[in-house]
């Protein structure tokens, strides 16, 4: 088992780049499944090595149903990665939750259609459990940070992901809030079922740049309004990561639940009854156990 924290970053809608990296290279990775959004640039945070890759491709170039989240997350497997912080923009259900606010959310709802949600497929069938999505030593350190940069958050929260790339109609926001979520953004899923697939702890900073459009009172979400706040949550963002970075390595502790080892008995599909081309595709991400 890695014992030395690679730390991998996915850069949401205004997070580009991450700022001070150190010995600074860019990978042209092709996966099995295809090219990822973009190069995944490696480098060093405070003495940890930390990889970084643009969800949307630079100059968001990608929808979020275009977005090859396969290719993204076994990108990072390939390049190393242990950890994956997913760094996102979001609109908030609930009053407390104000644009600015960052939630560690710990819990999914997927309601996108339009995007391959596993790994795994006919000729090799796996199945992992969703029931706690959010690696709880990233979502602890993520929160201790937040805390100490004055950053407003709340730990904890449902996180409702949609397909877009249109907003929510007001039917579809009163809908989402008589469910108890907390914030609704695009990206989230299948990012984290895929990392889950790969063996790789996840954690989501949600962070909120509009109310989406149940809010009386309030103008129905625009793209200008909506990129004012991101610039401002992208600046805490990039001190958020830079902070959190060192709390998580360069030493790295295993997750909680055991992430790292959930194939172990996950794969279903009898041995004899495997399609070896399948097989051989999954390497990537499920290696450790074919």
């Amino acid at each position: 088992m890695v014992d030395q924290t690679v730390l991998g970053i996915i850069g949401g809608s205004g997070v580009y780049v991450i700022d001070d990296m150190a010995d600074v290279e860019k990978h042209d990775i092709m996966t099995a499944w295809g090219k990822p959004s973009d190069d995944v640039v490696s480098g060093t945070l405070n003495g940890v090595k930390v990889l970084f890759l643009s969800r949307h491709g630079q100059g968001h170039r990608l929808t979020p149903t275009d977005v090859n989240y396969r290719a993204n997350i076994a990108a990072m497997k390939i390049a190393g990665a242990t950890d994956i912080i997913s760094v996102s923009a979001c609109g908030s259900f609930k009053e407390e939750l104000a644009p600015g606010h960052f939630v560690l959310v710990d819990q999914f709802i997927d309601r996108t259609q339009l995007r391959a949600n596993s790994f795994f497929e006919a000729g090799m069938v796996g199945h992992v459990s969703m029931a706690q999505p959010v690696c709880p030593k990233l979502q602890d350190a993520l929160a201790k940070t937040c805390k100490e940069l004055s950053i407003p958050h709340t730990k904890g929260g449902t996180y409702l992901t949609m397909e877009g790339p249109q907003f929510s109609s007001k039917a579809e926001s009163h809908l989402y809030r008589s469910w108890g979520c907390d914030v609704i953004g695009m990206t989230n899923m299948p990012e984290a079922k895929l990392a889950r697939e790969a063996e790789l702890p996840y954690a989501t900073v949600a962070m909120v740049t509009d109310y989406d459009c149940w809010r009386e009172g309030e103008a129905d979400v625009e793209v200008a309004n909506v990129l004012e706040i991101m610039h401002q949550n992208t600046m805490k963002a990039r001190d958020l990561v830079k902070a959190v970075a060192p709390k998580l390595g360069p030493n790295r502790k295993l997750s909680p639940l055991g992430i790292e080892t959930c194939l172990d008995f996950a794969l279903i599909t009898a041995p004899e009854a495997r399609d070896p081309e399948v097989v051989q595709k999954l390497k990537t991400i499920a290696g450790r156990v074919l």
